[in-house]
């Protein structure tokens, strides 16, 4: 006959596992089975850092740097059209109000284009996307209406503001767009003044030559901007995506110097673990039927396989090295209950060897059965282990050291049952 007992604790299912023991009438054989259990919905792990998301944290840091390069542009932008627009356009106009063609079209169109630059100015500012095309369309609108009212006397004159200011405010309205997109703009621009000129009668060399030191003049700086702006965020993006990618390849290579190192003191720690008793057997000074031979050779043995099971990439270290000693256990005959209660958090490898060490001696030392339970929160983790208890000395050995003291080892044994417990808090 058979029987099994499974843990039923609901929190077994963090981890993926129940643990249950199966007793067997015929030869006190007795086996701890690790039974898969369909997991219940929890939270969604944490990706793991990698080089997919090195490469996503240096795109991130390269579009920050574009970003805080490109906004010091807007500002000079948006700065420079309403500046110009109310320093130098507005008293012209108020000062040839009366011996303007229509007056109140150009100043209309002053206002209008005022309003339209503070608002696009505000969006821009605030990374709020803005129509373009609207935008590009009322301002085109209006250099036409200036250019048709201004009047022949004013066609040059800094009352025609439509010739210094409105390049500026086709660069605020296009920011970010591609360059094409304002030359196409200041051609049209440049059409209608030509237009202008033609229909005004200013036809001859000094007035064109005027009209076209006047469209240069007041075009090529903005495209100049534009276009720089352009260029230096995409050096910027440039270098921060080379300075991040370098950042992340000096931090991958010292986290593998760091993996080494540990590596190095893992294997001294293997060694030290088995050396004396492997050399004792060796050199025939002691008996292997000896009883505390075996329970030192079962001891090295869930040191070894616990030391091995901490370079393992798993979710969650801590169970995965209890569960490397609990196996140990079971295979040598022992019937253990594994019981888990919650996930435990990210811990280092000290803290980790600090909690599960007293456990794994006290397996070793364990006969007839074993409970071994660990409840995880996010502050706190706690691993309890109940054995029956035996003549002889403790064999749970000293705590181990904990600088910090963030691990407490508690230890108690009554002629029935040994409880051991080892506790870590933030």
């Amino acid at each position: 006959m058979s029987a099994e007992r499974l843990s039923t604790d609901p929190g077994a299912s963090a981890t993926g596992f129940r643990a249950g023991t199966t007793m067997y009438a015929e030869g006190t054989v007795a086996r701890t089975a690790f039974l898969p259990q369909q997991p219940r919905p929890g939270p969604v792990p944490k990706p793991v850092a990698g080089p997919a998301s090195d490469e996503v944290g240096a795109v991130r840091a390269a579009a920050a740097v574009a970003r805080t390069s490109d906004r010091g542009a807007r500002i000079v932008a948006v700065t420079i059209a309403l500046v110009w627009h109310l320093a130098i356009g507005l008293p012209a106009v108020l000062a040839a109000r009366s011996t303007l063609a229509v007056p109140g079209v150009v100043l209309g169109g002053w206002l209008l284009v005022a309003a339209l630059g503070v608002i696009a100015g505000i969006r821009l500012l605030h990374d709020t996307p803005l129509p373009a095309a609207p935008l590009a369309g009322l301002l085109l609108a209006v250099d036409v209406a200036v250019f048709a009212t201004v009047g022949r006397a004013h066609l040059f004159s800094p009352a025609n503001w439509v010739w210094g200011t409105l390049a500026w405010f086709f660069l605020v309205v296009l920011w970010g767009r591609p360059v094409r997109r304002l030359l196409v703009l200041l051609a049209a621009h440049a059409a209608t003044a030509l237009t202008a000129v033609v229909l005004h009668g200013a036809t001859g060399a000094a007035d064109l030559a005027r009209a076209t030191m006047a469209l240069y003049g007041t075009s090529s700086l903005p495209v100049a901007v534009f276009a720089g702006a352009a260029v230096l965020a995409a050096l910027s993006r440039q270098r921060a995506a080379t300075a991040a990618t370098t950042n992340a390849m000096v931090a991958e290579r010292e986290a593998a110097e760091r993996a080494r190192h540990e590596r190095g003191e893992r294997l001294n720690l293997v060694g030290r673990a088995a050396s004396e008793v492997l050399t004792e057997l060796a050199e025939g000074r002691v008996d292997p039927a000896d009883p505390e031979v075996q329970r030192r050779c079962v001891r090295a043995a869930a040191q070894l396989r616990r030391l091995i099971a901490e370079s393992d990439d798993v979710p969650h270290p801590l169970l995965h090295e209890l569960r490397a000693a609990a196996d140990l256990a079971e295979r040598n005959g022992l019937p253990i209950d594994l019981v888990t209660i919650g996930t435990p958090p990210p811990l280092p490898v000290r803290i980790r060897r600090s909690l599960a060490d007293p456990l794994t001696a006290g397996l070793a030392d364990a006969q007839d059965w074993a409970r071994l339970t660990v409840v995880s929160g996010p502050d706190e983790v706690v691993v309890s282990l109940v054995t029956p208890d035996r003549e002889g000395p403790d064999t749970t050995g000293h705590p181990p050291e904990d600088d910090d003291g963030q691990v407490e080892h508690l230890y108690e044994r009554d002629g029935k049952i040994r409880w051991t417990q080892t506790r870590w808090h933030r």
